[in-house]
């Protein structure tokens, strides 16, 4: 969850106006801070009781959150010294680098690092001339504050529930599903999409990732082989003779012959004929 802080992607959001409206700050939470890599981590990686995976959850988000809010309060100073237009393009493409990274490790190899492409960024954008120290405003912390916070409360939700999750969600179709709403994200950012895209493509794909079928037995036929296993199983005579419906011939001496115990006409006075005759 902390990579973005680390390598620029957190920051660059914040200066391409990604937090500007709620839905940006969730989305920014769930596909920045959350997606794949949170959810891959503690159902795959993780050990432990979900209450001591929260625990650790909650103790690195405390640190994330504070550290985003302190990103956040110096980005409008950062902001006087670029050109946004020109850096807003490459906070785009940084995501669309990550989003096919995720999607693909093969193509991750060939692609630049994240740090890379935004010192580009910075590089490109660069406008020295304007720069300015800009007062800090709780306007500027509180959207970033919360879009961490939007993300420590996905993994918080995570974890809590990894027991389940672990027997019904497909890793691998989340992660690429959360990768395909990554990539809309900068078409967002960038005007080209609705500003509701990403959270709607995330929805959808978190519904595909779910595949119970594979991982859930059938209640009812658990019953049945249960059943089963617990019904009696029926003796055999102990003479190897064939068990009867409990007729009147059932029951046959020692010597008799037991083609001749149905009892038909002329049996019991030794007449040979078939009864049909």
């Amino acid at each position: 969850m902390g990579l973005p802080l680390v390598d620029g992607i957190f920051p660059a959001m914040v200066l391409a106006g990604a937090l500007s409206s709620p839905v940006g700050i969730i989305q920014v939470g769930l596909l920045v801070f959350g997606g794949s890599a949170t959810v891959a981590v503690i159902l795959a990686e993780m050990d432990g009781s979900p209450r001591e995976q929260a625990t650790s959850v909650l103790a690195v988000g405390v640190v994330l959150i504070a550290i985003a809010g302190i990103e956040a309060a110096f980005a409008p100073t950062i902001a006087s010294a670029l050109k946004m237009e020109t850096f807003e393009r490459f906070a785009a493409l940084v995501i669309a680098a990550i989003a096919a990274k995720t999607a693909s490790a093969r193509i991750g190899e060939v692609l630049p690092s994240p740090g890379i492409i935004i010192g580009f960024g910075l590089l490109a954008s660069l406008q020295p001339s304007g720069f300015e120290v800009k007062a800090i405003e709780a306007t500027q912390i509180l959207p970033a504050v919360a879009a961490a916070g939007t993300g420590v409360a996905f993994a918080l939700a995570i974890a809590l529930t990894s027991p389940w999750l672990r027997g019904i969600v497909d890793i691998d179709r989340f992660r690429f599903g959360s990768a395909v709403a990554l990539g809309v994200l900068p078409l967002s950012i960038l005007g080209f999409a609705p500003g509701r895209a990403p959270l709607a493509v995330l929805a959808v794909t978190s519904m595909l990732a779910l595949d119970p079928g594979e991982h859930v037995p059938d209640d009812l036929d658990d019953a049945h082989a249960d059943a089963s296993a617990d019904a009696p199983a029926e003796p055999a005579p102990a003479d190897g003779t064939a068990v009867t419906d409990g007729g009147e011939n059932a029951e046959l001496t020692e010597g008799e012959d037991s083609s001749a115990a149905y009892g038909y006409p002329g049996e019991e006075d030794g007449d040979e004929r078939r009864p049909w005759l």
